[in-house]
């Protein structure tokens, strides 16, 4: 007999070989019918995978997130079987599930796939997942392996040369066989509708000098209502889109002249830029944060001493040499280092701890130009970075403050929507880490008893922590349902004392303080763009760049459109005058797509009674009222988005 221990804690105990559709259907029959994949002792297994110890089982259905990997990988095999049959010399490299859907990279050798192509490869992956085919695990041989792809597809080949004999495997259905590690749903028929979305270069390996592969971008689900939906949620996106928005409001730009992924901030953007800026600052110093400024490059050993080098030296870009002789700098990839530098130029005692130092520090790092999107992944950016020095006893109390301004931060602009995401490191790669196993466990435990003590909501992933040290994410969904990363907050022991940080204690000893990196926004830059599109750039009225447009009826009227302008002005009301000689229709047309707030009409009667006519952003009438009365609406509005900090 085995013993079979369930999320809920309750344990069934089997005969050997007991399946996790076995398991499901113990459970309950409709329940079975809905479970396509399952995870035993940690590990991605079939539902049909025979069970032959003791261990931890969960069952997973399209609405979990690991059921929808399992059922868009197995998409991704339904996709490379059509590729194979519709283009016979197709080379298939690998082919994964994503976060919505899932692709697979391709040689295609002299054929190519075009957008008029794709109606014809849904409709022969529905061929095939109708078919209602097993998917099929079985454990081959290496040799039996590279048999099977030698002289066919050399980037099989590779794949497996550089995997261990003993842990290989295939997954069959229908007359199509691929290398796989498994986690697949039962069969092809639970996937009932498709939809190729898109096709585009990818680099083999992922390598600028290896050939230009091409990738497939598709999504499944089991319902045809569900793809509709879908579809309909993309077109909305790309309505969103912060590209578009951004050059339709003119907030930024990019110019090859000055380089790919450098944005350049227009001054509607400067200025919204600013506002979040200042936005921030007033929050940072009520809870006792001091700004600091550091420079755009460093000296390489400075990014040596903190293992930046070690880790992300290839993402970086090149050295830069001066005249002097072995003298070499890099564009700043982090401000971290030099925060650690900045707290190292004085002694300090216990008593002035905890140190708090702030900055919106620009970073660079070198991103291929295949993945450059906007402002969401550029190769300069600015972080909203600050480090807290604190003593171990402080910790907690730290990072606890530290949760209060990020959720400030998120009240204030409309992101209600989130989990925490606390980021482990994995046990299994400790290669990747810097740091003791000791430090390791106190921040990590820091971290959960925070999250906990909290009350946030959070879920635990193990193996996306830092290189030094583990870090509380939060993962906002936006107005689309789309997840974002936005904010994190890490625990660091190693970065003191690898820069041989520390302070005086009440023994009159030197000790290591403990270091906390923060950023709200994470960069302001993917801020922006997520912003834009969650809000499909109605921002926060706090935050508009003119919260008010003034429309003069006629030529007549301007002086009194400049008259309601000064008065709203002196009551720090963003606002501006469209005196052009065009129709209130046109002007009101305008506006609405310019998605001015508050669009102020007038002429004849409001001059004659110093009133105005206001219309809402959307088409909501607020009548004929007095500036004063629109002033203490929007203030109150205002005041009423921004949350209250401490």
């Amino acid at each position: 007999m085995i013993n079979i221990t369930l999320p809920d804690g309750s344990v069934r105990s089997y005969n050997n070989d007991v399946t996790p559709y076995n398991v499901a259907k113990d459970i309950s029959e409709g329940f079975a019918r809905n479970v396509i994949s399952a995870k035993f002792n940690d590990t991605i297994v079939e539902i049909t995978t025979p069970l032959s110890e003791d261990g931890n089982l969960v069952l997973y259905t399209w609405r979990d997130d690991e059921g929808k990997k399992a059922f868009w990988h197995s998409s991704a095999h339904i996709l490379a079987q059509a590729l194979e049959e519709l283009y016979p010399r197709v080379k298939l490299w690998v082919g994964p599930a994503i976060e919505n859907g899932f692709y697979y990279d391709v040689d295609l050798g002299n054929d190519t796939i075009s957008e008029k192509d794709f109606s014809t490869i849904e409709a022969k992956m529905l061929e095939i997942a109708r078919g209602k085919h097993d998917f099929k695990m079985r454990s081959v041989s290496k040799s039996e392996a590279l048999s099977f792809y030698k002289g066919k597809n050399e980037y099989k080949v590779e794949l497996i040369e550089n995997l261990e004999d003993g842990t290989i495997s295939f997954c069959d259905h229908s007359t199509f066989t691929d290398l796989c590690r498994g986690g697949h749903v039962p069969n092809t028929g639970i996937v009932k509708a498709i939809k190729i979305l898109s096709v585009a270069g990818a680099y083999y390996k992922g390598d600028e000098n290896e050939k230009q592969l091409t990738r497939v971008y598709g999504i499944s689900f089991p319902k045809q209502k569900e793809l509709t939906e879908y579809l309909h949620l993309l077109e909305e996106a790309k309505k969103r889109d912060h590209r578009k928005l951004g050059k339709e409001l003119e907030l930024f730009t990019f110019s090859q002249k000055v380089g790919q992924g450098l944005p350049l901030w227009l001054p509607k953007g400067a200025a919204l830029r600013e506002r979040l800026e200042n936005f921030l600052k007033a929050a940072q110093k009520k809870a006792g944060y001091e700004m600091v400024v550091t420079p755009h490059i460093g000296n390489k050993d400075l990014y040596v001493t903190s293992g930046h080098f070690a880790k992300y030296g290839e993402d970086s870009f090149q050295p830069i040499n001066t005249p002097a002789e072995g003298e070499e700098f890099l564009l700043k990839p982090m401000n971290c280092p030099h925060h650690c530098e900045i707290y190292n130029s004085r002694p300090f005692s216990y008593k002035e701890l905890p140190i708090r130092y702030a900055e919106f520090g620009t970073v660079y790092r070198y991103e291929q130009s295949g993945e450059l999107h906007g402002l969401t992944r550029v190769r300069g950016f600015t972080q909203d970075d600050a480090h807290i020095f604190c003593t171990p006893d402080q910790l907690d109390a730290e990072f606890k403050e530290v949760i209060d301004l990020v959720l400030y931060v998120f009240g204030s602009l409309g992101f209600e929507n989130f989990t925490a995401q606390v980021s482990l490191r994995d046990p299994e790669n400790p290669d990747k880490y810097i740091g003791s196993d000791e430090n390791w466990d106190k921040a990590e435990k820091a971290i959960l008893n925070a999250a906990k003590d909290k009350g946030l909501n959070y879920v635990v992933e193990t193996g996306e922590a830092a290189f030094y040290g583990p870090k509380l994410d939060f993962m906002v969904k936006d107005a689309l349902g789309r997840k974002w990363q936005l904010g994190t907050i890490q625990v660091d022991y190693n970065l003191p004392e690898r820069f041989d940080l520390t302070y005086k204690g009440s023994d009159n000893e030197l000790h290591r303080p403990v270091m906390i990196h923060r950023a709200p926004f994470g960069s302001m830059e993917r801020f922006v763009a997520i912003l834009l599109e969650h809000t499909g750039g109605n921002f926060p009225l706090w935050l508009m760049p003119e919260q008010a447009i003034i429309l003069s009826v006629s030529e007549k009227y301007e002086k009194y459109a400049q008259k309601v302008l000064n008065l709203l002005e002196n009551d720090e009301i963003r606002a501006l005058a469209d005196n052009r000689n065009e129709t209130v229709g046109k002007k009101i047309r305008g506006a609405e797509m310019n998605k001015y707030p508050y669009m102020i009409i007038v002429g004849e009667q409001e001059e004659m009674n110093g009133t105005i006519t206001v219309r809402q952003h959307g088409g909501e009438d607020l009548g004929t009222i007095s500036v004063e009365d629109f002033v203490k609406i929007v203030k109150e509005k205002v005041s009423n988005s921004l949350k209250t900090f401490k």
